[in-house]
């Protein structure tokens, strides 16, 4: 079975995410776990990437909803 390359997916996404206004929105972030998520296994590529993207947020500019689902994102995909 070959690779999976969703990690390069989720990261180029992120990118423009980040781009678009220097931020990650709850919806965003539902959409790159989703590419992680669609073939029913989060590789540590994937991990990686999620883990690395969490990291750069600003915790200063986090909002409720969001804290709650970067927990709910780290437990689900167990990062």
């Amino acid at each position: 079975m070959a690779e999976s390359r969703d990690y390069l997916e989720i990261a180029f996404r992120s990118i423009e995410c980040f781009t678009n206004d220097g931020k990650l929105k709850v919806d965003e972030l539902d959409k790159l776990v989703e590419i992680a998520l669609r073939d029913g296994v989060v590789d540590e590529n994937e991990k990686r990437v999620l883990r690395n993207i969490l990291r750069r947020l600003k915790t200063d500019e986090l909002t409720p909803a969001m804290l709650v689902k970067i927990e709910t994102v780290r437990a689900q995909v167990g990062i």
